[in-house]
């Protein structure tokens, strides 16, 4: 059984990875813009309330995120194993994180940090084409990340925590 978490800035390509590894050892590829996207597209009580604050163009609620991650990790395909994908974001879901995880009997094995030259990330970001990634944009979600995301790699078992320099 593999239980892993995947940090790393946006265009790091954690979810590529992510989806490789999971197909490969045949765990749960668990990224909370998925489940984001499929709650708000079947209508859900969860996917309603997101939408809510995604059309007002805010952050979903840390409380509601992780409402959803317990949700998934309550499913079957999660009991082999799973990757969590660029979750959690900050302090507030890593300490919710490791309270569920702990409350569900669980632990995870190793905290992987995807590690890419800034510059390397807005041409990524940039080549994408989505239609919110512009280069004020992509600064602004790197800086973010570096905020709030990067001293997660301090408190998420650290003794766990592997680099991986792309």
């Amino acid at each position: 059984m593999v239980r892993l978490i995947f940090l790393g800035a946006p265009g790091a390509g954690k979810g590529t990875q992510a989806e490789v590894l999971a197909s490969e050892k045949k765990i749960a590829h668990i990224s909370t813009g998925d489940i984001l996207r499929q709650a708000v597209l079947e209508e859900s009580e969860l996917g309603l309330q997101a939408k809510a604050y995604i059309d007002r163009g805010d952050l979903v609620p840390d409380s509601l995120v992780i409402e959803m991650i317990q949700n998934r990790l309550d499913q079957a395909d999660t009991s082999n194993g799973w990757i969590l994908d660029g979750f959690p974001r900050n302090l507030s879901q890593a300490i919710a994180l490791q309270k569920l995880l702990k409350e569900i009997k669980q632990v995870c094995d190793h905290v992987i940090s995807f590690e890419v030259p800034t510059e390397t990330l807005v041409t990524r970001m940039l080549e994408r084409g989505r239609k919110d990634d512009n280069e004020v944009t992509a600064r602004r979600r790197l800086n973010v990340f570096a905020e709030q995301t990067m001293p997660l790699t301090q408190i998420l078992h650290p003794s766990h925590l592997r680099r991986q320099l792309i």
